[in-house]
């Protein structure tokens, strides 16, 4: 005995190919499918909508493939409300707890769809119907009682569409990974589009490495945030420690940024640059008592631009300032996501990936690295609204800067 179910897709579902993605699915994980209605938009700003009956062997196959439907887009005919239950504990989601995608995601409450709010992937959905919203949640955020959406009836997801003539929230960001693109070219694209984004109001984070320091970008970005193009820093304590070093001694990690000799005792540079940092009582007392006159982290402390040092077991010191609890350096990296508009990740692998998890599909990323893996991990992570850059950092940032500067 055969089970089946109806599922609608609509929008920019053939130029976005998310059409194909459902009819793959169905295929692959042993279904079948019947297109019951399938209108396709003539013209580029046009959308087009497919109506198709799944089928499965049985309820069980069908469940899963209406699973990985809903991933992408695929929403059920004739919806139900979502199903609520309480957290049974502080912590503890109830059993089959809907998991989110990042992808701007809608609840069904008493017949009316409300908007999830902070939208993440791997999340809980909870919904207050006091106030008739609905948020998202990590696991350890849950208490007890909250009311907490479990299975998929109920829900509706929208994945970022790309229609054929590159307009839309992403424009030029169709392009994936690469080492082949036109570099100036593109890093013209990401300037404009980062220009734009400031001009309608908007929020940039800059995910960076100790790297872009290394490899001589330290400079630019600074003056990218003394400019305020630059609003928020997320980072790690390696970071912060180059930037300084760079300021107080000329060197990262003991090697001389200008000559790239390694001068006497240059490897204790990163050491003595930590121990003067804590003697001083953290970066903004250092920077008010004249012990930090440059670098990213001075033009933070003078333009009142927010960082977040997330702290690691690999850390050195650590600096006053790094946040060495795991779950509060995650509500810190999530507050700052939550708010950007658009995210330069910068030759830093970890980072990106932590930040690209609490990031919804909506929002524009660009990821620098001279390693391609560093950008395919993001990706196969689930950002795939990302664009992969592979080059040289130091190259990149001095690049960016002078375009965006040149068009202010």
């Amino acid at each position: 005995m055969t089970a089946t179910r109806t599922v609608e897709l609509e929008g920019h579902i053939i130029d976005s190919g998310m059409m194909q993605r459902c009819f793959g699915i169905v295929m692959d994980m042993g279904g079948a499918f019947e297109v019951e209605e399938f209108t396709v938009g003539r013209h580029k700003d046009e959308e087009s909508y497919a109506r198709m009956r799944v089928i499965a062997d049985d309820e069980e196959d069908l469940r899963s493939i209406l699973h990985e439907l809903h991933q992408n887009g695929a929403n059920l005919s004739n919806p139900v409300d979502a199903t609520l239950n309480p957290a049974p504990a502080d912590k503890v989601v109830p059993l089959g707890f809907y998991s989110t995608t990042n992808h701007p995601t809608q609840v069904r409450y008493e017949g009316e769809w409300l908007q999830v709010e902070d939208v993440e992937m791997d999340c809980a959905i909870v919904v207050d119907p006091d106030e008739r919203h609905a948020y998202t949640k990590v696991l350890n955020a849950i208490r007890e009682d909250d009311l907490v959406v479990t299975g998929e009836a109920g829900i509706r997801v929208q994945p970022p569409e790309r229609p054929r003539d590159g307009s839309g929230p992403f424009g030029f960001m169709q392009g994936g990974v690469s080492a082949e693109r036109p570099s100036e070219s593109l890093i013209s694209q990401i300037a404009d589009a980062l220009v734009e984004t400031k001009e309608n109001g908007g929020n940039v984070l800059a995910v960076v490495g100790p790297a872009l320091i290394h490899a001589g970008g330290g400079d630019e970005l600074a003056r990218l945030v003394s400019e305020g193009y630059v609003d928020a820093i997320s980072a790690g304590n390696g970071f912060a420690v180059h930037d300084i070093e760079r300021g107080l001694y000329g060197t990262s990690l003991g090697m001389d940024i200008e000559t790239l000799e390694h001068p006497r005792k240059g490897h204790k540079h990163h050491i003595y640059t930590i121990s003067e940092v804590i003697r001083a009582g953290g970066i903004e007392a250092a920077v008010d008592d004249g012990l930090i006159q440059s670098g990213v982290m001075y033009e933070c402390v003078e333009n009142d631009v927010p960082y977040v040092l997330a702290g690691s077991i690999r850390d050195d010191g650590p600096l006053p300032d790094t946040i060495t609890d795991t779950v509060a350096a995650q509500n810190a990296i999530r507050e700052q996501a939550h708010d950007a508009d658009m995210v330069l990740m910068l030759a830093t692998l970890l980072h990106s990936v932590a930040v690209g998890n609490c990031l919804p599909s909506t929002t524009r990323v660009v990821c620098v690295d001279i390693n391609p893996a560093t950008v395919t991990q993001l990706l196969d992570r689930g950002s795939s609204q990302a664009i992969g850059m592979v080059t040289d950092i130091g190259t990149f940032v001095p690049m960016l800067a002078e375009k965006i500067l040149e068009e202010s």
